[in-house]
């Protein structure tokens, strides 16, 4: 079904300059200010979605990852999530075994289950368990300083990425080997 509209300024013009009543019954004036048209077509609401589907397939994408070179910042922005997202999961997760079975996960347990294992995988796990712990820990204290106004230059982020990466590898070394 189609349905024509007048749209623009002409229509507010032509009311506007034919409101009297004697120059609304002159064609001349009326014929003025010319008319312009729009078919419009309503649409269901499904073909609306496939029209849109479309456009979308249409609309070009951001190269972002193909055409950047890695960065220092985005690189630990991402870092700091996954760690801080591991990190929670893992105490979610014991929480949740404690709380199933608090027999086989409590202290006593945790500890003759780790003291039986060999010390390569002892350190191994310590290490799993240190690097992000550490890293996000470090991270959380330059996200305080930029949130108090400082490092917030180019050069500072970076000097205060590179410090984060340094304190991270001492602090998980020296966790490791307690």
């Amino acid at each position: 079904m189609y349905s024509t509209r007048a749209v623009g300024l002409a229509p507010a013009f032509r009311q506007a300059a034919l409101r009297p009543r004697n120059v609304a019954r002159n064609p001349v004036l009326r014929t003025l200010i010319a008319k312009r048209t729009v078919q419009t077509e309503s649409l269901p609401p499904s073909a609306e979605q496939q029209i849109l589907n479309q456009q979308r397939l249409r609309r070009p994408s951001s190269p972002h990852f193909t055409i950047y070179q890695p960065q220092l910042t985005w690189i630990g922005s991402i870092a700091n999530r996954v760690t801080g997202a591991g990190l929670s999961v893992l105490l979610y997760g014991y929480a949740l075994a404690y709380l199933v079975a608090p027999g086989t996960f409590d202290s006593t347990h945790v500890i003759e289950f780790i003291g039986g294992l060999p010390d390569a995988l002892k350190y191994a796990g310590k290490a799993i368990l240190a690097a992000p712990f550490a890293y996000h820990s470090w991270n959380g204290l330059r996200h305080l300083g930029w949130d108090l106004g400082k490092f917030l230059t180019l050069k500072g982020a970076y000097t205060s990425g590179y410090a984060v990466l340094a304190a991270t590898a001492v602090s998980t070394v020296a966790l490791v080997f307690m």
